[in-house]
């Protein structure tokens, strides 16, 4: 069983920054494409950012393009977002989830294709 524990997300002031961790269990982190997600009220679940296994591939939103990147860390078994220039329309709960495939070539933005969530870390930004 894969547990995903986000950490990071906050308070922030539109224009202010913020860097989401999550932190993967288990041996197989490397093997696997990670995504992040976010969810605002009233909303439904969407996709903000992807990183292959190996990190050399990325993935963004247009709306997060040129403001968020997602990195990884394979020997920490970590993903990041790290989150500048943050809007008010950013408020969302951010999720980390695993791809269900190993060593997918294309990342995928569709939520279906992730089978492992974390729970979840609250963003606000306010005006």
């Amino acid at each position: 069983q894969v547990q995903l524990v986000e950490s990071g997300g906050g308070l922030v002031q539109a224009g202010g920054s913020l860097r989401l961790s999550c932190a993967a269990s288990g041996r197989t982190f490397s093997e696997y494409a990670m995504g992040w997600f976010r969810q605002a009220p009233g909303k439904e679940r969407e996709f903000v950012a992807a990183i292959s296994w190996s990190g050399t591939y990325t993935n963004y939103a247009d709306s997060v393009k040129g403001r968020f990147t997602i990195s990884r860390d394979n020997a920490k078994n970590t993903v990041y977002l790290q989150m500048n220039s943050l809007k008010p329309e950013n408020t969302a709960v951010y999720y980390c989830a695993r791809d269900r495939a190993q060593y997918r070539l294309r990342m995928t933005t569709g939520a279906y294709e992730y089978n492992y969530w974390g729970q979840g870390t609250q963003v606000t930004v306010s005006s």
